[in-house]
């Protein structure tokens, strides 16, 4: 049932925004149409990264749905920042952390923990994922904005380009770790727990849905950005708001959808994979792409929070250690990250 609702709003969205578009409707139907089509779109990519990571285990498969997830809201950014909105990119990619980490871990936890009373996962995973959150946004994030109060905005942006580009060498380098000299050193029981499924699609059927989808979504997201000014002034929306909120769960909706689904079936390693994993990818590499990309535009875009935005962030990686370091969850733990996110939704919506 729900594959079909997509499915008609595939069929219908995609051509509706193409017109809409041409036609110059009104900049918030438009803006509604684009961002029911790219969740429509999101849930084609998301089964089509699942159909290909079946065979390939709960951590590629994972990555791949947290990639594929992440390109959707790649592709928004890099359009908003070549319109030279950095701080609805910036507030993007805070959404992102807290989307991942409170409103998608947070809903896994709990509608699996409505059907099962305790779920585990692999908990050398969760530890090693708890280090480099820790990097990412406690060291990475904040080193720039702490150093920046003393800096021009030249040294700024040199030392973001430099941040930058060690991020991206660490989190290829974790991959090489995870993927590559450490895979299956830490096994944990409920990595043989899990069941074996069979893939709603073919390689070479998942390979061109997944490849559409991603045109598709390239496309919606370019018109997207130009509706984000006008949606803001007719709603009293900051662009903050827009970006932590709208943009992440709007870019994110591949990753909400999977992990959710994961924990229903209680495949809580693939869940808890995408929605840390996604952050991870989200603070080691989409954040420094992006800053290396705003460098081809007029307005540069340094590796630099507001402090609402890096206190929301650290106050979430700390949550999530806490709450899964131990590898086991329940739908309460679920529930206290869900009231988290919610408390600074309303935070960012009022400030």
């Amino acid at each position: 049932m729900v594959n079909k609702v997509f499915f008609l709003a595939v069929l219908i969205g995609v051509p509706l925004s193409v017109i809409g578009s041409l036609m110059h409707w009104s900049p918030v139907l438009l803006f509604i149409i684009y961002c029911l089509t790219i969740i429509a779109l999101a849930s084609y990519m998301g089964r089509a990264t699942e159909s290909l990571a079946v065979v390939a285990g709960p951590q590629i498969g994972g990555l791949l749905n947290a990639t594929f997830g992440n390109a959707v809201e790649l592709i928004i950014s890099i359009f908003a920042l070549k319109e030279g909105l950095v701080e609805v990119v910036l507030a993007s990619l805070t959404g992102s952390v807290l989307g991942n980490l409170l409103l998608v871990a947070g809903l896994s936890f709990f509608v699996g923990g409505l059907k099962y009373k305790r779920q585990a996962f692999n908990v050398y995973d969760a530890r090693h994922n708890a280090g480099l959150l820790i990097f990412a946004v406690i060291v990475a994030f904040v080193i720039p904005e702490v150093f920046s109060i003393e800096m021009t905005e030249g040294e700024t942006l040199t030392l973001s380009i430099g941040v930058s580009i060690i991020l991206i060498a660490l989190y290829l380098a974790a991959l090489f770790f995870r993927l590559v000299t450490h895979r299956g050193v830490y096994v944990h029981k409920s990595d043989t727990a899990e069941e074996h499924e069979e893939a709603e699609w073919g390689k070479g059927k998942a390979l061109i849905i997944l490849g559409a989808a991603t045109v598709a979504v390239a496309y919606v997201s370019e018109n997207l950005v130009h509706t984000f000014e006008v949606v803001a002034e007719r709603f009293g929306w900051s662009e903050l708001f827009i970006g932590v909120i709208i943009v992440a769960i709007v870019g994110n909706a591949a990753e909400h959808a999977s992990a959710i689904i994961m924990a229903y079936k209680n495949k809580m390693n693939v869940a808890v994979e995408i929605a840390v994993g996604s952050t991870l990818q989200i603070a080691l590499f989409v954040a420094p792409v992006l800053v290396l990309v705003s460098l081809m535009f007029p307005t540069t875009m340094p590796l630099v929070f507001t402090l609402p935005e890096l206190i929301a962030m650290i106050a979430s990686v700390l949550l999530m250690i806490i709450i899964s370091n131990d590898g086991d969850t329940n739908w309460f733990e679920g529930a206290t990250l869900l009231a988290a996110y919610v408390i600074m939704g309303i935070g960012f919506y009022l400030l």
